[in-house]
């Protein structure tokens, strides 16, 4: 019984790690929200607060 229950989980933890390896909706925009030296998220439309990303 105690078998049973951890094939069930493993199964499930695999089944979720297959889900979580697809690509989202959004992800491309948060990519581009990060600044590309720092790599801190971007807050509004500015420059980051590094002064060295800009914003294209």
């Amino acid at each position: 019984m105690v078998v049973k229950i951890v094939f069930v989980f493993l199964v499930a933890m695999a089944v979720l790690a297959m889900f979580g390896k697809l690509r989202f909706p959004g992800q491309k925009r948060l990519a581009e929200a990060k600044c590309k030296r720092c790599g801190r998220y971007r807050i509004g439309k500015g420059p980051c607060d590094c002064g060295k990303g800009r914003q294209p």
